[in-house]
């Protein structure tokens, strides 16, 4: 195969791997596909939510308080309870609102899980501080989020990696873990469009997570439903709920939902939710009370109305930015699949919603060609970032991050990574 790759590119018409390299060395070139942001364009769909209160001025909320007001307690505000709760299939009281960032709300719980424990079915008051524990783990499926890796590894707790299939986590592997090790207290999960790989977990996983035997009594998942509403297309595929999953298995309270509007107003100033049991949350809510007096209710007033207003509501909303990114998505397939389908050096998934494509090459390339992108200008997530302690054993895969750049960006961003991995492998 590998002369095959050669032989084609030292053609007299074609320019060798070498020569299209030295071409994006004299562009001078700063690109960057390392996070996944919105681009400006989809912030702009946003824009009228500083209108909200210009020509009403009326700041009250439906229950009748001021929203400029510190009174409000740390639920959030009764409008924005239900509009969130719909997103997860919640109940207003399963649901509590707050600040910006949904991954501040994740770190809170597992902090105050450490400090304090979480309810436990049937022992009341009997809850045991994790921190108490010979040892804390949280099992995390692989690819994953590095943001979710960092809490943990700032908390101290030990990450575990498992598989992740094309259903969701190996459940055979996850479920032989949680059965024989009290110590193993949670589980990341992103069930819907997983960062990286945009997988959808299938209703045989979601069951299987809310039913199997934990040796931990306080086990917990934490589901970072990030994705919720960012499909590609207008038939996104069905999700069960994970928290109807847990009622049904008789675990309602062994899950925890996080979400936000980072991704469909604006990144730095929307709001987060966390959807729980009725338990859990006034569980949580009260000890989120005592670090604030509430969350900003303004800005969750103007998001409930504006949401709420737009042409086709929040579908119509989410279409928009489907719109507007999945062309850039279209681009990463078609460069990927001109320049390295046949040639067996990489796979590559082919999301249908969230943010990322998850690239895996043959073994121990990643790094490489990680390295030599950025000696031509083009930044990527470092090799080994959707692991814990940033260690991909096969050292394969790569996270594409194509939403934040221009069309033309991502396409010659894409060349360049199609060139680098062909020139590390010819190496």
């Amino acid at each position: 195969m590998r002369a095959a790759v050669s032989e084609a590119t030292t053609s007299d018409s074609l320019p060798t791997f070498a020569e299209r390299f030295a071409r994006f060395e004299a562009m001078d070139l700063t690109l960057s596909m390392a996070r996944g942001q919105p681009c400006s364009e989809q912030f702009d769909l946003s824009n009228d939510l500083w209108a909200a209160f210009d020509e009403s001025c009326d700041y009250q909320a439906e229950n009748g308080l001021d929203c400029r007001n510190y009174p409000g307690g740390p639920y959030g505000l009764p409008e924005a309870r239900k509009f969130f709760a719909k997103i997860v299939s919640a109940t207003p009281e399963e649901v509590i609102v707050g600040d910006n960032a949904s991954l501040q709300m994740m770190q809170n719980v597992i902090t105050w899980a450490l400090l304090r424990g979480v309810p436990v079915p049937g022992v009341s008051g009997g809850e045991r501080p994790w921190a108490k524990e010979e040892a804390v783990k949280i099992l995390c499926p692989v690819p994953g989020y590095d943001r979710h890796f960092t809490v943990c590894e700032s908390l101290g707790i030990e990450m575990i990696p498992v598989p992740l299939t094309a259903e969701g986590p190996d459940m055979e592997v996850v479920a032989r873990l949680v059965a024989a090790d009290p110590q193993i207290k949670a589980i990341w999960c992103v069930p819907r469009y997983s960062n990286p790989t945009g997988i959808v977990y299938s209703d045989s996983v979601m069951d299987a997570l809310a039913s199997m035997g934990t040796a931990a009594p306080d086990f917990r998942i934490f589901a970072d439903d990030a994705y919720a509403v960012h499909h590609l297309d207008d038939s996104p595929p069905p999700m069960k709920s994970i928290l109807a999953a847990c009622k049904e298995a008789g675990n309602p309270e062994r899950v925890f939902v996080f979400g936000s509007t980072s991704k469909v107003t604006f990144a730095g100033a929307g709001v987060c939710f966390m959807a729980a049991s009725k338990v859990n949350i006034d569980y949580f809510a009260k000890l989120f009370g005592t670090q604030s007096i509430g969350p900003n209710k303004v800005n969750q007033l103007r998001h409930v109305r504006f949401l709420s207003g737009v042409p086709g509501g929040l579908k119509g909303h989410m279409q928009r930015h489907a719109d507007l990114i999945r062309p850039k998505f279209e681009v990463v397939e078609n460069v990927l699949a001109a320049e390295l389908g046949g040639t067996g050096l990489a796979t590559w998934t082919k999301p249908r919603g969230g943010y990322f494509v998850s690239l895996d090459t043959k073994p121990g390339m990643a790094s490489q060609v990680v390295a030599l992108a950025k000696e031509v200008g083009l930044t990527l997530t470092g090799a080994g970032a959707a692991f814990p302690y940033r260690k991909d054993p096969a050292d394969c895969n790569i996270r594409i991050a194509p939403t934040r750049p221009s069309l033309d960006e991502v396409r010659l961003a894409m060349e360049i990574l199609a060139v680098c991995i062909k020139m590390v492998a010819e190496e």
